[in-house]
């Protein structure tokens, strides 16, 4: 669909949807467990949806009704053909490869998208070598057989966290102890944290170590939990920039400031460009303040470069984006469609190898962008609309479904306008 943005944000308060990246690892416990389990989640997205459905793939028995999923585990063993959809969401391909594999699955992973040109080295190799059979990287479907097992398994840190994830909701089901070790700078930390967060939730023991976490094999997923899904900052931090950069302040409530996510660093980020920012009560409200650029470390939290890149376009001087260089193999080439779409809409951004430099103007002319099937960069056209001085275009904006179907009714709840056409 196209979107086009008639009139900007002007302020209001909004909650905080599910943390998509939350949901996955607490329904892949739960699913894992040897008893039911529910997992309360106000709401529900394509990426988490791919995940619930891969589960049940395995032989989960997965219900999604009020806000709470209700799970069945798997039963082993896993015998026969399946068929795992994937769809889009890199975090489910990457959780559910080892799982598949530890689980002694015969499995076709079907992607869509870009998915099958990201990348899957080296987990791929590691699982090779440790007993699986897998067709070539960039086949679709993505065919697995054998049993994985366990011992050393060696990861680098700096292409995806999602790989060393997926191996540790793996590595607790094999015989064995296991040890994964880590080469270099972990970048993406924090969801590294999560997943060992999600793990303890459900009584699986990993113990870090230097550059490496060690998994004593044949544990048991605790079963019979009820766990709850906070509030997802990635997400929230759209409105939170909006708020930025707009005419009115914006509440987003349902935030934990205690969360393990690393994308509630927004808050720090908005207070550096000199945003003015409330906390308290498990919400977070942002105004404009007199923006100036400032130089943002995206290391940890490459999610948030596009919602800070429409903050830079309308802050005073330069800013500059570093280490950002993963944002390539993103659902675009992020650092692309990010210049793309802010210069077609009247910014002067230009691209490095691992980053951007931005440099601020007090308005944007507006225009005709397209989404290049991003989530994010639809979400980041319509936050920049609140500093453009024309209509804002955004072509395939139905990209939003992939973590936040709902976006562009809270767009309105916020006060902005939007007209819609197939």
């Amino acid at each position: 669909m196209t979107v086009t943005i008639t009139k900007p944000i002007t302020g209001g308060a909004v909650g905080a949807i599910a943390s998509k990246s939350m949901a996955h690892r607490l329904l892949i416990c739960a699913a894992l467990a040897s008893a039911p389990s529910s997992v309360v989640c106000a709401e529900t997205s394509a990426d988490i949806d791919a995940t619930a459905g891969c589960l049940t793939a395995l032989g989960a028995r997965i219900d999604f009704d009020g806000g709470v999923f209700r799970v069945v585990p798997i039963p082993r063993p896993v015998a026969g053909e399946r068929t795992l959809a994937v769809g889009e969401s890199g975090s489910t391909l990457r959780f559910m490869l080892p799982v598949a594999c530890a689980l002694g699955a015969d499995a076709s992973l079907t992607m869509a998208g870009r998915l099958p040109s990201r990348p899957l080295s080296p987990l791929y190799e590691e699982l090779i070598s440790h007993g699986c059979a897998i067709s070539a990287p960039g086949y679709n479907p993505l065919r697995t057989s054998g049993q994985l097992t366990g011992g050393k398994y060696t990861i680098p840190g700096n292409i995806s966290s999602q790989f060393i994830s997926g191996l540790m909701f793996a590595l607790p089901l094999l015989h064995g102890e296991s040890r994964i070790k880590i080469l270099g700078d972990i970048e993406s930390k924090p969801y590294i944290d999560m997943t060992l967060a999600a793990l303890k939730e459900f009584g699986v023991t990993v113990k870090p170590g230097r550059q490496m976490y060690g998994i004593a094999g044949n544990q048991q997923y605790a079963s019979g939990r009820t766990v709850t899904v906070e509030g997802d900052w990635s997400n929230a931090a759209f409105w939170l920039c909006a708020g930025a950069v707009g005419s009115g302040e914006i509440t987003v409530t349902g935030l934990s400031t205690d969360s393990l996510q690393g994308d509630k660093g927004v808050v720090d980020i908005l207070e550096r460009f000199g945003a003015r920012v409330r906390r308290g009560g498990g919400s977070v409200t942002v105004s404009r303040g007199a923006l100036k650029g400032i130089d943002i470390d995206a290391g940890d939290t490459p999610d948030l470069v596009p919602a800070l890149a429409a903050v830079a376009a309308a802050a005073e001087g330069t800013t500059v984006f570093r280490n950002a260089g993963r944002l390539r193999i993103k659902e675009s080439d992020r650092l692309k469609t990010v210049t793309e779409t802010l210069a077609a809409l009247g910014a002067d951004i230009a691209e490095t190898e691992d980053g951007l430099v931005v440099r601020g103007k007090p308005r944007l002319g507006g225009g005709t962008v397209s989404a290049h099937g991003d989530h994010r960069i639809a979400m980041a056209a319509a936050v920049v609309s609140s500093v453009c001085a024309g209509p804002v275009t955004i072509a395939g904006a139905e990209a939003v479904n992939k973590s936040y179907p709902g976006f562009f009714s809270d767009f309105t709840i916020l006060g902005g306008n939007y007209k819609e056409t197939t």
